[in-house]
C-alpha cells in the first residue's frame, strides 16, 4: 500500500469514529505549577478530540484545552521515552504566521535584535520581539524561506499581544512606502513535534527526502505520508527533532500516521521537564516585558552587527545592559533536599534577598537531582557560587551550574 493510501485510510477512519469528551481540571496539573491558568472558554488544536479518543488528561493551557499526558503513562515514562526513544508533541496552539514583502528583512530586523539578512535561505534561529524598553514581548522562532519570506513561530499566550504588536508596527512601517510588508496568519495549520533520537529514523520511513542534510537550524518543504508540510530541524527538549506544520485538512490523518510504535504521544507534563534540563525558557516564567535579554542570559541573540547598528526598538536598553552589565541575570541552580518551585526566595550567603526562581523540578533524567532556573543580581551569578533557597519555610543549599543540565543531542551532521 502507498503512503498517500495509507494516510488517506487512516483519515477515513478518524472521520468514523464517535469521540467522547473530557473535561479540564486545574487539579489534574498535580506538582505541575507552571501552567497559565484559564478564563473563559478554552480554545482547541485541530487534535483535541485525537487526544480525548488517546485517553489524554485535558488541562487549562495559554488559553487551550492541551494534554498533560495520555493514559496511565505518567510525566516521568513520558520525559524518559522522549530522552531514550521518540515522543510526539501537539503545539498546534502556536501561531504560525508568514511575513512576507520586499522589506521583509530590514522590518524582521526593527522588531528583533537578530541578523536575519545573514541567515541563510531556510534556516531558523530563535529571536525575541521587544518593546520600547528592551523587555521580551515575546521569544520566537524565525525561518527565513527568502529575503522577502519568513515563517515565524509565537507563543499562544501572547498571540493577543504579539499581533497587536506587530499589526501596529506593520502599519507605521508601511506608511508612505512601496515596498510594503504583510502579515499572514496560518490559521488552523497542525504542528507537531516528533523528538527524541529515533525521530530521524521513524520520518525517513514516511518520506522520500534525505533527512540527513537538514541538520540543526534548517527547514524544508517535503512530502510526509503523501502530504507536503513544512519541517524544521529542532525543538524544546534538548534532542534531535522536527517541528512539522500541516495543512489543515491533513492534521488528524498526518499525526496518526507519526503516532504509531515506537512513537508515543507526549503531554505538557514531559514537555516542560525536558525544556529544563535542556535550559531554555518557558514565556511568562523565565521570561517577560520587564526582562532584557541580557538579564535573559540570551546575548547571543543580539547579533554583531545590530550592536554597532543598535537600529531595533529596545536597542538602548539592550546595549546598555551589554556595556555595562545587566541588574540580573538568569542562572541555573541544583538543590539539595527538595525542589525548588517558581516564586522561591534566592538568600546569598550573607543572608540578602537576590533573587527568585522561575522554574524547578526533581530531573527525570538526573535521577531526582532537583534543578532550577531563576534569576539573581549581577555579581552572583557566577558558576559555583553558593546561595540557599527557601523550599516549603526551609533554607536549602543550591549552587550555581552552567546549562544545559543535561547534554542536549541536536543533529548537527
Amino acid at each position: 500500500m502507498s503512503r498517500s493510501a495509507r494516510l488517506s485510510g487512516i483519515i477515513q477512519r478518524h472521520s468514523r469514529q464517535t469521540l467522547t469528551s473530557c473535561s479540564s481540571s486545574r487539579r489534574a496539573l498535580g506538582n505541575v505549577r507552571l501552567f497559565a491558568n484559564a478564563t473563559g472558554d478554552l480554545k482547541k488544536t485541530a487534535l483535541y478530540d485525537f487526544h480525548v479518543a488517546s485517553k489524554a488528561k485535558m488541562v487549562p493551557f495559554a488559553g487551550y484545552s492541551m494534554p498533560l499526558q495520555y493514559g496511565a503513562v505518567g510525566q516521568v515514562a513520558s520525559h524518559q521515552h522522549v530522552r531514550n526513544e521518540v515522543g510526539l508533541f501537539d503545539v498546534g496552539h502556536m501561531v504560525q504566521s508568514i511575513i512576507r514583502g520586499p522589506s521583509a528583512t530590514a522590518f524582521l530586523e526593527r522588531l528583533t535584535p537578530s541578523s536575519l539578512h545573514a541567515l541563510n535561505p531556510f534556516s531558523s534561529t530563535l529571536s525575541v520581539l521587544l518593546n520600547e524598553n528592551g523587555g521580551i514581548i515575546d521569544d520566537l522562532m524565525v525561518t527565513k524561506h527568502s529575503d522577502q519570506e519568513f515563517y515565524v513561530v509565537t507563543n499562544a499566550g501572547r498571540r493577543d499581544r504579539d499581533l497587536t504588536w506587530i499589526t501596529e508596527q506593520l502599519r507605521i512601517w508601511n506608511e508612505g512606502r512601496d515596498d510594503k510588508v504583510e502579515l499572514e496568519i496560518l490559521e488552523d495549520w497542525g504542528l507537531v513535534a516528533l523528538q527524541g533520537p529515533k525521530a530521524a529514523e521513524y520520518l525517513q520511513k514516511l518520506t522520500d527526502a534525505d533527512l540527513k542534510p537538514l541538520t540543526f537550524g534548517r527547514a524544508a518543504h517535503i512530502t510526509v505520508g503523501g502530504v507536503k508540510v513544512h519541517v524544521a530541524r529542532g525543538g524544546y527538549t534538548g534532542e534531535d527533532g522536527f517541528e512539522i506544520s500541516i495543512p489543515p485538512e491533513h492534521t488528524v490523518g498526518l499525526t496518526e500516521l507519526l503516532t504509531q510504535p515506537p512513537v508515543q504521544l507526549t503531554g505538557l507534563g514531559a514537555r516542560d521537564s525536558l525544556r529544563l534540563e535542556a535550559g531554555l525558557c518557558l514565556y511568562g516564567h523565565d521570561l517577560n516585558e520587564q526582562t532584557s535579554p541580557i538579564e535573559a542570559s540570551l546575548n547571543w541573540l543580539v547579533a554583531k552587527n545590530r550592536r554597532e547598528s543598535g537600529d531595533f526598538i529596545g536597542a538602548e536598553t539592550v546595549l546598555k545592559h551589554l556595556k555595562e552589565g545587566p541588574p540580573r541575570r538568569r542562572v541555573g541552580f541544583t538543590v539539595e533536599g527538595a525542589p525548588a518551585r517558581e516564586g522561591a526566595e534566592i538568600i546569598s550567603k550573607e543572608n540578602e534577598p537576590i533573587g527568585k526562581v522561575t522554574s524547578g523540578i526533581p530531573s527525570p533524567s538526573l535521577q531526582g537531582v532537583n534543578i532550577a532556573m531563576g534569576y539573581v543580581k549581577n555579581g552572583y551569578h557566577k558558576k559555583g557560587t553558593e546561595v540557599q533557597i527557601q523550599v516549603r519555610n526551609k533554607p536549602r543549599k543550591a549552587i550555581l551550574t552552567s546549562m544545559p543540565f543535561v547534554p542536549t543531542n541536536y543533529w548537527r551532521g
